[in-house]
This record gives C-alpha cells, structure tokens and sequence, in this order.
C-alpha cells in the first residue's frame, strides 16, 4: 500500500497531511499489538493505544460478522469533530462508511460514503451520544447488508451498504479523540467467558479486601493437556482470546487456553491510579503462581518471583531501563512464552518496548493455564 501522501477526511472538508504528519500504522503481531499471529483462527491483533491521527490495516479486510471496537476518550481540544472512516487503503478517495460526530449545533452524527473523491448524500443523526471528556466504547458490526453501530452497549444507527464492504481493508481515526484500543472480534466464533479462579496473590502484594458483597458466579473452565514435567508443548492452535471491556472487575481472573506454548502471549492493558501504590500481573499454575509481575511505585521497582507451594522464591528487580510505569497514565503489558527449542526464558516488553527476560521455575508450561490481575489499576484490555 502507498505510504506517500495522505489525505484524512474530517467532515465534509479535508484536511491534507503528508505521511510525516500522520504515520501510517501496520499490526504485524509485535510491538502494541496483542495476542500473537494470524494463524490463530484469523484473530487480528489489536491495535493499543494508537497516536491520533491513526490508520491501520484491516488484516483480510471486512467480513461478514467483523465487529470492530473503538475504545477511547473524547478530548477537550479546538476540534469540534472527530471521525471514524472504513476506507481502502491509505488515502480518503473510496471510503465505504464514513462515522462522523460533531459537536456543533447542538451535536450530531453525519454518516456517508466516499467514492471516487466525491462524497455522496449525508445521513444525518440529529442525536450526541458522546460527551467531551468521557470515554466511550464504540462497536461497528459488519452485516451482509449493513453497519451496525453500537455506542456505550447501546444501538445507535444502522448505515446501509453503498458499496460492497469487503472492498475495505484500512480503517482511519481523526479528531478530538483518544484511544485505549481498536480490537477485531469475529462474532460467528464462540467467545470463552472469564473463569474466576482460587489463586492467591503474594502477601508483597495484596491489598485491602473490599466490601462484602455479592459473589460472583463461579464459571469453571477446564482445559486437558497431555504433557508430562519440563516438556515443551506444541502449538494447539487455539486461538487467543480478547476480553476488551472498559469496566473490568478487579482482581480480574481468567484462562489461558491452552496454557502457555512457543511463542505464545498475553496482552494486559490499562491505566495506573493517581494513588497507586501497586498492582500485580500473575501467570498461574493451578494455586502456584508461575510469573509474578508486580510493579511498586512505593518502591520505585518492577518486581519478578514465582511462588510455588505458597512459598516465594527469590526476587528480581533489575531492569534494562527505568521504571516504565507512571501514576496516572496508560501502559501496555505483553508477556511472550519461550521460543521452541530454547531455553524457558519468557521475554516482557511494556509500552512495545522490551524489558527484561524472565526463566520460568516452573517447567510445565502447558500448565500454566489461568491469569490474574489486581491492585491499583483500571484494566481496559486482557488478551490470553
């Protein structure tokens, strides 16, 4: 796809950058993205945390049953719009659905079609279902005759094919916005819910019960795994599964389908309190907690340990760089499993940069089946 230069529909009205102004930005499976490779039941990786204006690939293009979600907030800035465009390829002359709120007039939504360089008639939404400065959660559903919009959970509109939809294989994000994620999910295939789990978190770590209250429901999940101590399994070519969600219970518990395998990784994302003092990412094995992740702003140090019969090992602290979390901003965690063949030494990168390396004390790693996360944080994004 051309890289030069690249016009970005705001509106009715363009607004022309060069590709310096506005990089173009590829998910390969590496850096923010998420889960891992196409191979996984055709999951595309989610895009995390993308810089404003952003266009990204649409790995195999729009699909039947695609739902797509935008997570993100809406800025106080001298913009009065933003825009969500589903177009092919990186310049704005063919955009297939063109979703365009504006807060002018009292607020409302232009909808409409680009062909050619000429846009077509507007279908306007005299309603504003977002507000500046609040974060919202918008779904596009891909359907053989239509778009489906979704805002905050809510149907909002439904903006009929103008031109065939598989044609579109790039999506563009303009505006007074910010955005946690943009995640791809085939609707056609079965979602495993969160399953809670009894793992306990290290004493180092653990906060103040809340409140009593009522009890989740138990949902057990149980995955059979024929392997035996220290063998590295292969990949079962389970796909990962993404939990985009802004209003995550915390602690938060999950599996991992299929436990941990070559090249296998784990996406965790959200946002450190202003108070925090600390927060804990934990790969588990059964009750033992194989991969401790526990940064301590209190200590001003990112803390690594495996806990094996309620007893923890000996800590690692040391790092390749600074502290790379920060009260009251975002972060991207990704934890990727040994590489076939190697040593069982996972590697942990923040933000798309590496961090540090980590040799697994426990040598089943299909075992290594369930996830949890807690402590001072807002978890918007988990991927296993």
């Amino acid at each position: 796809l051309d890289r030069g230069a690249l016009s970005l529909a705001h509106g009715e009205d363009l607004l022309d950058f060069s590709a310096e102004d506005c990089p173009v930005s590829v998910q390969s499976g590496s850096g923010h993205g998420g889960g891992g490779e196409m191979a996984f039941g055709g999951a595309q990786p989610p895009y995390l945390s993308p810089a404003i204006p952003f266009t990204g690939i649409i790995q195999g293009g729009l699909q039947d049953g695609l739902q797509i979600t935008i997570n993100g907030t809406v800025i106080y800035s001298n913009g009065n719009r933003f825009a969500v465009n589903f177009q092919s390829g990186y310049n704005d002359n063919d955009i297939a659905f063109h979703f365009n709120p504006r807060f002018e007039d009292g607020g409302y939504v232009v909808c409409n079609t680009k062909q050619k360089g000429s846009w077509g008639p507007e279908e306007r939404k005299m309603q504003m279902p977002f507000q500046r400065g609040c974060p919202f959660e918008l779904c596009f559903l891909v359907q053989s005759s239509e778009f489906k919009v979704m805002v905050n959970k809510n149907l909002f509109t439904q903006y009929a094919h103008r031109v065939p939809f598989h044609r579109v294989n790039a999506i563009c994000v303009t505006g007074a916005v910010q955005l946690s994620y943009i995640s791809f999910q085939n609707t056609g295939a079965a979602l495993i819910q969160p399953a809670f789990s009894t793992v306990q978190c290290s004493q180092a770590a653990c906060f103040p019960p809340k409140p009593k209250g009522r009890k989740p429901k138990t949902q057990t999940i149980i995955h059979t795994v024929q392997s035996t101590p220290g063998q590295v399994f292969p990949n079962p070519m389970i796909p990962p599964m993404a939990y985009p969600n802004p209003s995550y219970p915390i602690p938060f518990f999950t599996s991992i389908p299929g436990g941990l395998y070559p090249s296998k990784s784990i996406t965790v994302s959200g946002t450190v309190l202003s108070n925090a003092q600390r927060f804990y990412i934990n790969l588990c094995s059964g009750r033992d907690i194989a991969f401790h992740l526990n940064p301590r702003f209190d200590e001003d140090a990112v803390v690594r340990n495996t806990q094996i019969n309620s007893r923890w090992g000996s800590e690692e602290r040391s790092l390749s760089r600074q502290m790379p979390f920060f009260r009251g901003q975002s972060f991207s965690v990704r934890c990727c499993s040994p590489e076939l063949g190697g040593a069982l030494k996972g590697q942990l990168a923040v933000d798309g940069q590496h961090l540090c390396e980590y040799y697994h004390r426990l040598k089943n790693l299909p075992a290594i089946n369930s996830l949890e996360v807690g402590g001072d944080i807002q978890l918007t994004y988990v991927q296993t």
